[in-house]
């Protein structure tokens, strides 16, 4: 059987990483984290754990230090993990099962088709992932988020794909903004079980994460010389968020997971002009 290689990359993880590093000790080869200097007890708890520390300085793109930990990964079989996910015990159990060589099939047809309803609208928005032909080289996990204590099922959350386990040589993260896509060289597949993702579990870690996002969303703003007229105004400050909003809600039935669809799909909205207003103030 081939061995499996868990990397992450990490900082000021102290209250997640713990948790994220129990779930794959009995799964993964060898660990290995590199840490944007964390302040906190994040490298304290990932070596007391087992894993292999390296230190890097803090790059805005944070997938600069995911391509640095991705290189360090020494086995043919590597899952990138962010700390405030979780590997599920079913999800473990499936791994084995490709880094052992097995071929999977999803027998759910209802989750196949969910599946790959996300992924066409994946390469719509980024073109198209992996290529057609070859072996498969990296797979989609499904991302079940937790937001304020509970799992996200609606509001166009789930299955949330994100490509976690790759081959070794075979995939990179292009480096430039914070939403890009893995590449990969080969095809791409499936893993049906779930992925746990303790994404905002309060809202102090939802608007956390939001100012940094949007702070990046800012800066591709300024690159792309997004204009500042009246109609750019209007655009990302009503047209935008209230499109994304009614999308979210309705569209894709936010409000079947109640107040909290509702918070995700309005908080979601205001993304555009709060990016858009931080672009504005810093010329």
């Amino acid at each position: 059987m081939s061995k499996l290689s868990v990397v992450l990359a990490v900082r000021n993880e102290e209250a997640n990483i713990g948790r994220c590093l129990e779930s794959v000790r009995q799964l993964a080869d060898e660990i290995i984290v590199v840490d944007e200097y964390s302040t906190d007890k994040t490298r304290e708890i990932a070596e007391g754990l087992g894993a292999k520390v390296y230190q890097e300085p803090h790059h805005d793109i944070f997938h600069i230090t995911k391509q640095k930990v991705l290189d360090l990964a020494k086995y043919e079989w590597i899952l990138q993990l962010d700390a405030d996910e979780v590997v599920t015990p079913e999800l473990a159990e499936e791994i084995k099962l490709v880094i052992r060589g097995q071929r999977l099939e999803i027998r759910n047809t209802k989750k196949y088709k969910l599946f790959q309803k996300h992924q066409e609208l994946i390469e719509r928005r980024d073109g198209v992932v992996g290529r057609p032909t070859g072996e498969i080289v990296g797979y989609f996990i499904p991302r079940r988020n937790i937001f304020l204590g509970q799992p996200l099922i609606h509001a166009g959350v789930y299955p949330d794909g994100v490509i976690r386990l790759v081959k070794k040589g075979k995939a990179r993260f292009p480096q430039k903004s914070v939403h890009e896509q893995i590449i990969l060289d080969g095809k791409v597949g499936w893993l049906q079980n779930d992925l746990e993702h303790n994404d905002s579990p309060t809202l102090k870690r939802y608007f956390n994460r939001m100012n940094r996002y949007t702070d990046l969303q800012a800066e591709e703003l300024k690159v792309k010389k997004t204009p500042k007229t009246v109609w750019s105004f209007l655009r990302f400050t009503i047209l935008h968020p209230t499109y994304y909003f009614l999308l979210l809600f309705f569209r894709h039935l936010g409000f079947l997971d109640g107040v909290r669809g509702f918070l995700w799909s309005f908080f979601s909205a205001m993304h555009f002009p709060v990016a858009y207003f931080k672009y504005l103030t810093r010329g």
